[in-house]
Formats: C-alpha cells, structure tokens, sequence
C-alpha cells in the first residue's frame, strides 16, 4: 500500500495501553489523529459504549491531504474495518498495563479493584478479538519513540507487514 493510497488507519487497544500518549505523540509530529473517546463519537446504546456508525462514516468520507489516525475500541468498530487501510493493535503485558492504569493522572479508570477486574477479563476475552481483526500488531510496552516510530510507519505506509 502506498501513502498515497493510505487515507484512514485505527489505532485501538485495551485501556491502559498508551493509545491517547501515542495519539498526542502523532499529533505532535503534525499528523491528524482523532480520539473517539473525546466528543461525541460514541454514544451509550443500553449501557454499551458504541462508536455512532454515521458520526464516524462522516469522518473517515471527510476529504484530506494527510492520512487520519482514528483511535478507539468499541465493541461496534469492526463494522468499520473495512474503512480503514491499517488497524494497529497496540498491546502490553497485563502487568504493564495495570501499573499504567495504577499511575495514570489523565484519566481514574482502572484505580478501582472493580475497574481493574474488568480490565483483566477484557485483556483475556476482548484482546483476542482484536488482534484477530488487526492489520498490525505493536508491543507497546517499548519505549514510547519506538511504539510511535513503528505507528507512523505504517500510517506512512512504509511498514506493511502482516500482523503477528
């Protein structure tokens, strides 16, 4: 795939995992991306956080220069797949991914033994499928220039292997 052709890319992971540290990252570097978990990009349908399909639709139909970083994991985002030349998988180990949420000051979820509990099932029942529907899959427990280095690889489309 050239960077030309490379219009729209998903980052998504489970909580705690650094994809709003490495959202800002891009950002940084001048490539637009976009955090779903700010706004109105989700909506609450019986208590589930889903991505609002026609809100998202309109983003991705939105005409750029540059490639689109859209980041987020909802339990509806596969329904977009298909709109997007790479989906990035950013993974860690639940040891690391714990503490992250234990340390974090930018958002509390995960302090709770409640939160956490949940985040553990999730790494076990929800990670799987979505490494399943990854185009890429990124150790994010590296340090953060690398994990960032690698993301914009691919968004560049300079990075096309399969995921693991």
């Amino acid at each position: 795939m050239t960077a030309e052709r490379l219009r729209a890319v998903l980052v998504t992971g489970m909580s705690g995992v650094g994809k709003s540290t490495v959202l800002a990252a891009l950002n940084q570097r001048g490539i637009d991306a976009v955090d779903t978990d700010e706004g109105n990009w989700i909506e609450d349908v019986d208590g589930e956080p889903l991505w609002s399909i026609p809100r998202v639709t309109a983003l991705l139909d939105t005409q750029r220069d540059q490639p689109l970083v859209v980041q987020g994991t909802v339990a509806n985002q596969g329904q977009l797949y298909h709109r997007f030349d790479a989906v990035i998988l950013l993974t860690a180990a639940q040891a690391v991914i714990l503490e992250r949420l234990r340390t974090r000051t930018s958002n509390d979820y995960g302090k709770s033994l409640a939160e956490r509990s949940k985040v553990e099932q999730e790494i076990r029942d929800v990670e799987p499928r979505l490494r399943a529907g990854a185009t890429h899959v990124i150790d994010a427990s590296a340090p953060l220039v690398d994990v960032v280095e690698a993301v914009e690889r691919i968004i560049r489309g300079r990075d096309v292997a399969p995921a693991e």
